[in-house]
């Protein structure tokens, strides 16, 4: 059994993009800049934000974090929006979810310039990403392929099974293994016959958010297992969709929780931010 480091992978990639920042400051003589926009005060968006802000200093990119009250309105978050789609020093437009409940999450994710999506949630972005011409991948999905990658494992041929079909994760990380070869399925609260599915799995992606979920039984002998998932249980430990301890034995590859896939979600937003300033 193979544990698949993303704290480690994610380093490695964030040198490179480190160094990458270097060349592209000495070639133009500003470096690529992130806006990240927070609406309230949720504890959890707070910790983010303040991670995707640290993670920008240490590639050496430029970061301006915008928070605005949980009052702000519909118009005035647009207005703001609309601002950071003309500055030229903004190469990435970020706006943390989720949104206070008055405010319209897809209208405003609609208005941010899909040049400057390096969430890769806007419709022109994931059109790009299913007729096989991405441009801007979503983070956790991109992690997930660079896990996979830099670990030696092609989904070329392969049976890929991937358990949750969300937006942010499920849709487009099955996208990713169909365009690598894989040979997809998609299981989700209505498959009916779920366990079986999963045991055919050479590649077993869980995107559910519930703790202890895939269990051995589920498991082929040999298959890579990518846990997406990040939950708490019963003590408030934090924990992934997958029983480690007892899934792990029988893979050939996986990935904990934390550490796993986790430590890959900013480090894909950075890359993707370097590619947006590139195209500039």
């Amino acid at each position: 059994m193979k544990l698949i480091d993303g704290k480690s992978i994610s380093a490695e990639i964030r040198r490179e993009i480190r160094t990458e920042c270097e060349a592209f400051r000495a070639s133009h003589g500003y470096v690529p800049g992130l806006a990240v926009v927070i609406v309230g005060d949720d504890p959890a968006s707070q910790i983010y934000v303040r991670n995707k802000r640290l993670a920008c200093e240490e590639v050496g990119f430029q970061s301006v974090v915008h928070a605005l009250p949980a009052s702000t309105t519909q118009a005035e978050l647009l207005a703001l929006i609309d601002a950071l789609n003309e500055k030229p020093d903004v190469h990435g437009i970020l706006v943390q979810l989720p949104l206070p409940k008055h405010l319209d999450e897809t209208e405003v994710l609609l208005r941010i310039n899909p040049k400057k999506d390096v969430d890769g949630f806007h419709p022109y972005n994931v059109g790009q990403l299913i007729i096989g011409n991405p441009t801007f991948l979503p983070c956790t999905p991109a992690g997930i392929m660079e896990l996979l990658k830099r670990s030696g494992i092609d989904p070329s041929g392969k049976n890929c099974v991937v358990i949750g079909r969300s937006n942010i994760v499920g849709k487009p990380i099955a996208a990713l293994l169909l365009a690598a070869n894989g040979t997809v399925t998609v299981c989700h609260r209505k498959t009916k016959n779920t366990e079986e599915i999963a045991r055919s799995a050479d590649i077993l992606v869980s995107a559910v958010g519930r703790a202890h979920f895939l269990t051995a039984d589920m498991v082929k002998p040999g298959a890579v297992v990518i846990d997406v998932g990040m939950n708490r249980d019963e003590n408030g430990k934090l924990c992934g969709d997958v029983e480690f301890d007892e899934v792990a034995p029988l893979t050939s590859a996986i990935t904990p929780v934390p550490g796993g896939v986790g430590p890959m979600t900013i480090t894909m937003l950075l890359a993707n931010t370097l590619k947006a300033a590139l195209r500039e």
